[in-house]
């Protein structure tokens, strides 16, 4: 950035924390070239981590980085259990149950942290978190997300004694889904290219679109014989048929458990990679969204290796969905909504992913590996941004 920020630091003993803002290049550009785009709404500013002077700052950053992963993980353990018990309390299908409660549970500390910065942010700067955030996360979901459950599949296949890798699921639904999410986010990524007076009332219709979405999902929601089988809840492992309270309680409890781990997982990944040396935007732009993601991941991870991966493809689904609607609605009310270049290349890529899924799941059949053919664009994505920032310069 042009700004020289030796001076500030002339005479400290340890320069303070620093946090870069993105600029505005123009009035009625939302995103400016320095723009951290696709940095989660979770990060209302990206911390600049200054490389650590000593060997024992960083080993700190790498256990937290790995005791919050595993926290991550764990917590996920006694959320997909609770979840799974909250859905047969309140009689809702497996389907349901993932793209859904499970879905709008993971997502929730997300979008909340998005209301509050376009709604309450003081800055432009600060709003326009929230518009990136409602572009990130699709583009994890659609490319990283399905290729873990893939790659799940494809490491569990003996121990589900599986004769082959083809995935078990309703693929007329699951295109279905890639069809309903596509058709919105086309719509998404267009406005985000025009500007006209009356934009901000679009955004009624992306909260309109996600309740019809709920709607049909828990009306036609179905479940596989091998989703009927629950383990005991973890809180009451005693107990044959625990009540919807302590269901809710163990759902509710790892869910703010997964919301402070991320965080803190966030912030050491942001520190790894300055301490690495790579660039604070190459971080909030390709790491970051990942991080933040890593709770429907993991899910998705958890169901696969107990054979339930209707569950964990209903869960990505589910994601996606509330990704390409409430953010978006946010967004349109209370910011201008106008993309620069990377967030259009985060749109376009995810919008291939999505047909792709769309084309595989109508032939039917889908393997693991048919999955795991998404992975690419991700890494595309990334050389595509790496690029973009040195052309820059």
């Amino acid at each position: 950035m042009s700004t020289d920020l030796g001076a500030c630091f002339h005479g400290m003993r340890s320069p303070p924390r620093v946090y870069l803002f993105k600029r505005r290049s123009q009035p009625d550009e939302t995103f400016g070239h320095f723009a951290l785009d696709l940095c989660r709404a979770s990060r209302v500013v990206v911390p600049m981590v200054t490389r650590s002077s000593g060997f024992a700052p960083m080993i700190l950053t790498l256990a937290l980085f790995l005791l919050s992963a595993g926290g991550i993980y764990f917590a996920c353990e006694y959320f997909v259990n609770g979840i799974e018990w909250c859905g047969r309390r309140m009689n809702l299908g497996a389907t349901a149950v993932g793209t859904v409660l499970a879905a709008f549970g993971t997502a929730l500390p997300e979008s909340a942290v998005t209301f509050f910065a376009v709604v309450f942010g003081n800055t432009p700067q600060q709003k326009d978190l929230g518009v990136g955030a409602a572009m990130g996360g699709p583009l994890v979901l659609a490319t990283i997300a399905y290729a873990v459950v893939g790659v799940a599949l494809l490491l569990n296949r003996r121990k589900l004694n599986r004769p082959n890798l083809e995935i078990k699921a309703d693929y007329k639904r699951l295109a279905h889904d890639q069809a309903a999410f596509l058709m919105v986010f086309v719509v998404k990524v267009g406005l985000g290219l025009v500007a006209f007076a009356w934009k901000p009332w679009l955004g009624a219709l992306f909260l309109g679109a996600y309740a019809i979405y709920v709607w049909r999902e828990v009306s036609h929601s179905d479940t596989a014989p091998e989703e009927e089988e629950l383990e005991p809840l973890k809180l009451r492992p005693g107990v044959a048929e625990p009540t919807l309270a302590w269901a809710a309680l163990q759902a509710v409890a790892a869910l703010a458990v997964i919301a402070y781990a991320s965080h803190v997982f966030v912030a050491q990944l942001e520190a790894i990679g300055a301490a690495l040396g790579w660039a604070p935007h190459i971080v909030a732009l390709l790491l970051s969204p990942v991080a933040t993601e890593l709770p429907e991941t993991m899910n998705a991870l958890i169901w696969v290796r107990q054979g339930k991966e209707r569950l964990a493809l209903a869960n990505i689904s589910g994601a996606m969905m509330i990704q390409a609607t409430i953010p978006s609605a946010l967004g349109l009310f209370f910011t201008p909504w106008r993309f620069d270049l990377p967030l259009l290349a985060a749109g376009v890529i995810t919008a291939v992913a999505i047909v792709y899924l769309l084309v595989a799941f109508r032939r039917g059949g889908v393997t693991a590996r048919a999955l795991i053919a998404v992975l690419p664009l991700y890494a595309l994505f990334g050389a595509f941004v790496i690029q973009h920032f040195r052309n820059l310069g």
